[in-house]
């Protein structure tokens, strides 16, 4: 028998309705704004907040960090991928060749030529900040440059 989901203000909460964010209940799990831009594997949940007259507040569960989401955006109720993922245990290099993931070499093992740390007498530790095989810092180095978007973090992840 098949289970018919609806789209719009009115509807049962079950998973798959698609709704507005602003007629989603307080509390209530919630993703999919902006091509699911908020939620996107199966480690994230974000859940209602508070709602204001054309503002939508959700909180990211994961980090804790509190942001506004326009009214009339829409939300789909449920998740985004299968949350066992996690349980699967690889168990040989092998399996991972098989889903098309290549070795991962370490760059103090490489030549001076192929990566930053790479060179020297003996083993040594790489002597430099963790960089990318072409130069870029890594672990720890701030990404975020959308300065537009700033205004709708209403309380960062970093200030629980």
């Amino acid at each position: 028998m098949a289970k018919f989901r609806y789209c719009g203000l009115t509807g049962i909460a079950c998973v798959g309705l698609l709704t507005l964010a602003a007629c989603g209940r307080e509390g209530q799990d919630e993703m999919g704004w902006a091509r699911a831009a908020l939620e996107r594997n199966s480690a994230i949940e974000v859940v209602a907040a508070d709602q204001q007259s054309r503002t939508f507040t959700v909180r990211l569960k994961d980090t804790g960090e509190l942001r506004m989401v326009r009214a009339e955006c829409r939300a789909t109720i449920g998740a985004v991928s299968n949350p066992d993922q996690q349980n699967i245990v690889i168990a040989k290099a092998g399996r991972n060749r098989w889903l098309g993931r290549r070795p991962s070499v370490r760059g103090v093992a490489m030549n001076p030529i192929d990566h930053p740390h790479g060179g020297g007498e003996g083993r040594t530790s790489g002597g430099r900040h963790p960089v990318t095989p072409w130069g870029k810092p890594t672990k720890g180095k701030k990404t975020r440059q959308n300065k537009a978007t700033d205004r709708l973090i209403v309380r960062r992840r970093h200030k629980r």
